[in-house]
C-alpha cells in the first residue's frame, strides 16, 4: 500500500511539475500577441488552471508535445473573449470569422488574433502530414467559430434556445478544436487515420463540457450577461439528467477508441473526469 502511494504522489508531483512547465510557455507565448491578453482577463490563476487541465489530461506527454493543445485552449478563449466582449455587430463577427478562416487556409494574419491563428497552424504545418489534415482542421475551426456566431446572435436578439438547441451550439466552446489541434500534432499513427471518427467522439464529451463549465460559471456569467444554460429557464435538474445522458454517450463512444488507441481513449475520459473534478461535479463518476 504504501509503495502504490508513493507512486500515486509521484505521478501527481510529477504532473504538476509539467503543468508549471507548460504555464511558463503559454506565458510567453501570450505576451507575443500585444493587446490579446489584458492582465485583469488573464491573470495567473487563469494560465495555471488551463495548463493543469491539459497536463493531467496527457500526463504522459513532455510539455513541448502539449504546447499545441495549450496554445489552442489559449487561442479559443481569446477569441471567444473578442467575440462577447469587442464585437459590437453581427457585420464584425462575420469578419473575423472570414479573416480566421483565411488564415487556415494560408493567408497571411492582419491581426494580433489572425497572427496567433497563423503560427499555431505553421506549429502543425511541421508535422509531416498537416497538408492532408488541413481541410479537417479548417472545418473544425469554421464549426468553432460558427458556434461563437450562433451564441452572440442569441444574445443580440435576446433569443432564448432550448436545451436541446443549446447543446447542438456546443461547438462554440472550443474543445473540439483543441482536440483536433493536439491529435495532428501527436496523435498515434491510428488515431491520425481517423480524425474524423475522433471528432465525432469528441464532439460529444465537448456537449458535456459544455453544460459542465456553464455550471461551473452561473454567477460570473449572470454577472458579465453571458450566456448560460441556467439562465434559460430550464429546471435545474433537467440539466442535471442531461449531463447524466451526456456522459454515458461520451463513455460508450469512447470505449471502442480504447482498443485501437488506449492513450486517446484515456485522454478523452480524463477530459471528461478531470474538468468535472475541478468543477466539483461528483456524479461524473456515478453517471458513467
Amino acid at each position: 500500500m504504501r509503495d502504490r502511494e508513493l507512486d500515486e504522489a509521484f505521478e501527481l508531483g510529477r504532473t504538476c511539475a509539467l503543468a508549471a512547465e507548460c504555464g511558463r510557455d503559454l506565458r510567453r507565448c501570450a505576451q507575443m500577441y500585444a493587446g490579446l491578453f489584458p492582465g485583469a482577463a488573464f491573470g495567473a490563476d487563469f494560465f495555471s488552471s488551463l495548463t493543469l487541465a491539459t497536463a493531467f489530461s496527457a500526463p504522459w506527454h513532455r510539455a513541448d508535445r502539449l504546447k499545441v493543445a495549450n496554445r489552442a485552449a489559449l487561442w479559443v478563449t481569446a477569441v471567444e473573449r473578442l467575440v462577447d466582449r469587442a464585437a459590437a455587430t453581427r457585420e464584425q463577427v462575420e469578419r473575423l470569422t472570414r479573416e480566421c478562416l483565411s488564415v487556415a487556409e494560408g493567408a497571411v494574419p492582419r491581426s494580433p488574433a489572425t497572427r496567433f491563428l497563423a503560427d499555431l497552424r505553421d506549429e502543425l504545418a511541421t508535422t509531416g502530414d498537416f497538408g492532408d489534415l488541413r481541410g479537417v482542421w479548417r472545418d473544425q475551426l469554421d464549426r468553432t467559430l460558427a458556434g461563437m456566431a450562433t451564441a452572440w446572435m442569441w444574445r443580440d436578439t435576446n433569443t432564448v434556445p432550448t436545451l436541446a438547441r443549446y447543446v447542438d451550439n456546443a461547438d462554440s466552446r472550443g474543445s473540439c478544436f483543441v482536440d483536433l489541434s493536439h491529435w495532428i500534432y501527436t496523435a498515434d499513427d491510428w488515431a491520425r487515420a481517423h480524425l474524423e471518427e475522433l471528432c465525432a467522439v469528441s464532439r460529444q464529451v465537448q456537449r458535456y463540457l459544455h453544460l459542465l463549465g456553464d455550471v461551473a460559471s452561473y454567477r460570473r456569467d449572470l454577472s458579465w450577461g453571458d450566456l448560460n444554460v441556467l439562465a434559460l429557464g430550464v429546471d435545474g435538474a433537467d440539466v442535471a439528467a442531461a449531463m447524466a445522458d451526456l456522459a454515458r454517450a461520451a463513455e460508450r463512444r469512447i470505449g471502442p477508441v480504447c482498443a485501437h488507441s488506449p492513450r486517446t481513449a484515456s485522454y478523452l475520459r480524463r477530459r471528461l473526469g478531470f474538468q468535472a473534478g475541478v468543477t466539483g461535479i461528483s456524479d461524473y463518476q456515478r453517471v458513467t
